[in-house]
């Protein structure tokens, strides 16, 4: 199993998908049409289509991938040390929102 493990790590490391994540231009992102026009018309047809479960999904991972990108996730690691009073606290939101996610798909039923 490991062996599959080390493999699929291995894979993972020479696409460089992370540095392209890391790299990612947020403001040339949108306001980029080719990617706005898509984006926006997905939104209002799942408006249109009432499926606020997505939405919500679809906010909850712009709200993660905005915050893993401001100044306090750059400070987490300062002078190759962890800084635990500033993990806690994104430790418990992401706890909350996991708890969150798990309620929306599978704790209520429409």
């Amino acid at each position: 199993m490991s062996d599959f493990v080390s493999k699929v790590m291995g894979w993972i490391e020479s696409t460089r998908v992370m540095e392209q994540g890391v790299d990612v231009d947020y403001v040339g992102l949108f306001t980029n049409p080719w990617f706005m026009v898509p984006f926006v018309l997905l939104l209002l047809y799942l408006l249109y289509k009432q499926a606020f479960r997505d939405l919500i999904v679809i906010t909850c991972f712009v709200g993660v991938w905005w915050v893993s990108g401001t100044e306090y996730m750059n400070t987490l690691v300062v002078g190759g040390e962890l800084q635990i009073s500033k993990v806690l606290p994104v430790l418990f939101g992401g706890a909350a929102l996991m708890g969150f996610l798990v309620y929306l798909f599978f704790g209520r039923s429409d």
